[in-house]
């Protein structure tokens, strides 16, 4: 589990296969633009009912809704699944479409073949369709099961159907920050991020040590590259950390990293002043150890508390302020994860979260004067977005299990249609590495990967030690050798890099 927060299931889609277009002067994976005349085909529609059951799972009957007469339900404990046997007629991308119900919001996972491939959504009483996009399967037999992970749903049927491509426009971002003031720095790195975009992948990798630290040094030992992009955290700054005794050094590491070539980009995980906090202190960024309601703080109805939270924007502020002051941009993602709840800006819901962001983005920007900032906003979940105006590039979080090595494309195109603006979309934090041949074949091109820190990549001893746990080492080393890859060692004099009009 990631040290300092819950890991949020993410099990996304494997697809394993794309082309190669020309846009923008270069190549870039996607398919034609025949994907706007694009129609769905249906290759098959499988009954659950006659499926195959394992665990509790059963077949029930007398809901005229359903499409068979019948439905599979039972999904009570783990292993418990229901299989269908299905056949392809030709290579290519599908879509899982299931009908399904339940009386609430949720989750359970989808495999092919006996690999993890998505979670199946389920948000009605009433049977209806959700699925996963652009799975890759060859022509012939294959097995789709549904496993339970929050059960309790009824399970109607399994309805197949072409993919619709990406087109490659996906891929053609603009480099115009939304910041008219950024500096030269952090115009040259928008940039770079741009005009690579579709074509090469960053490596990245969390490391609170910094770019000589415990993280980055397990992987120049496995592959003999370090990461592009480095990783860190304005946490320590946090007042209510500071009254404790932390002292903060991630000013002085992001410095050192973009002086040895290296790109930075920062999370915070805002610890609620200490009249707000419950329990740990050090564990206030967290909804249930803060009593902390941001709507009230918002809305004006506590004003102190509004106060105070300026106080630590403040804070984190001055920090934002030396980095500016040293020329070195940064990729800025605070706010992160917002809508899964468990921190407590997302705790109060869409509306004042996104008051929340654009305030923050107003403080430091219109009142402190910070512009090197390149804003990534990571709330995962289109309704909690906060707008084109206050967004540079779209992150997504993706906690899949250990040794899963799939794209994720359907989560990357998830976020691609969170706004219509044509925004870049980063795997911000992530476990497992995906394989980025993979990310290639699905046009799943993500800007870059950022791994946690820990136990994700070392082991916790004294002595410096890769761990295998999440991304063995020879997929390790596979992936950061592979062409599309960028890593410290590839990246330009982004202090000179031309910046894109």
């Amino acid at each position: 589990m990631k040290r300092w927060r819950r890991t949020a299931a993410y099990l996304i889609v494997l697809a394993l296969s794309g082309g190669q277009l020309t846009g923008c002067g270069r190549d870039v994976p996607g398919e034609s633009d025949e994907a706007e005349e694009f129609t769905a085909e249906v290759i098959a529609v499988y009954e659950a009912e006659e499926a195959v059951f394992a665990g509790k799972v059963h077949e029930e009957m007398g809901k005229e809704e359903c499409s068979g007469g019948g439905y599979a339900t039972g999904f009570q404990d783990d292993g418990d699944s229901c299989m269908f046997s299905v056949e392809i007629p030709e290579d290519g991308f599908y879509d899982l479409q299931f009908g399904s119900a339940a009386s609430d919001y949720k989750e359970n996972y989808v495999h092919v073949d006996g690999e993890p491939m998505g979670n199946l959504v389920t948000d009605s009483k009433a049977f209806a369709e959700s699925g996963i996009s652009r799975v890759y399967m060859t022509a012939g037999a294959h097995e789709v099961s549904v496993f339970k992970f929050w059960g309790w749903i009824d399970l109607d049927y399994l309805k197949i159907m072409t993919s619709k491509p990406i087109p490659a426009s996906t891929y053609q971002v603009s480099a115009e920050l939304v910041n008219e003031n950024a500096i030269d720095n952090a115009k040259r790195l928008m940039s770079y991020l741009a005009d690579n975009y579709g074509t090469k992948i960053l490596s990245g990798q969390y490391c609170d040590t910094g770019i000589n630290g415990k993280e980055f040094q397990v992987i120049k030992k496995v592959t003999e590259k370090l990461p592009a992009v480095l990783g860190l955290d304005f946490m320590e700054y946090t007042p209510s950390f500071v009254e404790h005794g932390s002292t903060g050094h991630s000013t002085d590491l992001a410095i050192q990293c973009w002086e040895q070539g290296g790109i930075v980009t920062f999370c915070w995980h805002w610890n609620a002043p200490t009249k707000y906090l419950t329990g740990n202190w050090y564990s206030g960024f967290y909804t249930e150890y803060t009593n902390l309601d941001l709507a009230k703080v918002m809305n004006g109805e506590d004003a102190e508390g509004y106060a105070l939270l300026m106080q630590d924007i403040d804070a984190i502020a001055s920090q934002l302020s030396i980095l500016q002051e040293e020329g070195v941009p940064v990729l800025w993602r605070p706010l992160h994860e917002a809508s899964g709840g468990w921190f407590w800006w997302g705790a109060a819901g869409p509306e004042a979260y996104i008051q929340l962001y654009r305030l923050l983005y107003d403080r430091l920007v219109n009142e402190h004067g910070l512009n090197n900032l390149i804003w990534v906003w990571n709330g995962q979940d289109k309704d909690w977005y906060p707008g084109d105006e206050y967004v540079d590039i779209i992150g997504e979080d993706i906690y899949p299990g250990e040794r899963v090595y799939t794209s994720q494309v359907n989560k990357y195109l998830e976020a691609v249609e969170y706004t219509e603006a044509g925004k870049m979309v980063v795997l911000s934090e992530n476990g497992c590495v995906f394989d980025p041949d993979l990310a290639v074949r699905d046009g799943a091109m993500w800007g870059f990967w950022c791994t946690w820190s820990g136990e994700f990549v070392a082991k916790d001893t004294a002595v410096f030690t890769y761990s295998d746990q999440y991304t063995e080492s020879d997929a390790l080393k596979r992936f950061y050798e592979a062409e599309v890859v960028v890593t410290l060692d590839e990246l330009p004099n982004l202090k000179e890099y031309p910046i894109r009009n």
